[in-house]
């Protein structure tokens, strides 16, 4: 049998008469060595076993195997005989109490259906309790701000904080003026929502008592002053920016 073989090589081999040997000797089939018998460690004569079980077998007398017989098939007559009505215990299903147990459990579904529309209208009220807000994009509201004052520029500088860098006002329940944290955050949203916070998004802290308004660095003097004067703020808000800490108050 022979094997066709093109044998591609590239024009800069050394020796290209011994890429043909090569070849050759890749396609040759491998050598093969017949096994050798298998001989077992053990003697094996095919009637002596090397290993023997150190009891020998139970043995059951016929005796024994009428007596399972006669077990199983009484067994099998009960599983037979067994009724598998559900309702045979249960006291709704006696004809004396079926009236009764439907009247209370009408009872009990309309209590439970109005314990869920009582939950459902209290989960609904909370979530009408608004806890973020924010403002969307607009160039108007930014033509009234102003530069900042020289300490919070010389703040930003000594701190190297870009001027979109996130700036964080804190509004504590304490300076709201005899007026309650939900009514200075409705007032909040309704500047928030006429855009008149440039950059700013807002979220209260019912657990702490404070609101916190975020805005660019940039903007943060202005936001500040606005802060103050149309929510009527009487003690000083501060200005917080994450990884510094408290870096101007007003």
């Amino acid at each position: 049998m022979t094997t066709e073989v093109i044998l591609h090589y590239r024009p800069y081999e050394s020796d290209p008469t011994q890429l043909p040997k090569i070849a050759e000797r890749a396609i040759q089939d491998f050598p093969t060595r017949p096994l050798s018998r298998f001989i077992p460690w053990f003697p094996h004569d095919g009637s002596k076993l090397p290993l023997k079980p150190k009891r020998s077998p139970p043995v059951i007398s016929g005796e024994a195997a009428e007596d399972v017989k006669q077990y199983l098939s009484i067994s099998e007559h009960n599983v037979k005989s067994q009724s598998y009505d559900c309702t045979v215990d249960l006291l709704e299903f006696q004809p004396s109490l079926k009236k009764q147990c439907l009247i209370w459990s009408h009872t009990v579904n309309e209590q439970t259906n109005s314990g869920n529309l009582d939950k459902q209208s209290e989960k609904g009220k909370r979530h009408n309790r608004r806890s973020w807000s924010v403002s969307l994009p607009s160039s108007t509201c930014t033509e009234n701000v102003f530069p900042l004052s020289k300490k919070l520029q010389d703040s930003l500088k000594a701190l190297n904080l870009h001027s979109l860098y996130r700036a964080r006002w804190t509004i504590e329940h304490t300076i709201c003026n005899n007026q309650t944290l939900e009514d200075i955050w409705a007032k909040l949203n309704q500047l928030i929502r006429h855009n008149e916070l440039p950059s700013c998004n807002a979220t209260i802290q019912r657990h702490l008592g404070q609101i916190w308004v975020f805005c660019d660095v940039k903007y943060c003097e202005y936001v500040g002053n606005c802060l103050k004067g149309r929510l009527v703020l009487t003690g000083k808000i501060s200005l917080f920016v994450h990884k510094y800490g408290v870096i101007f108050s007003m």
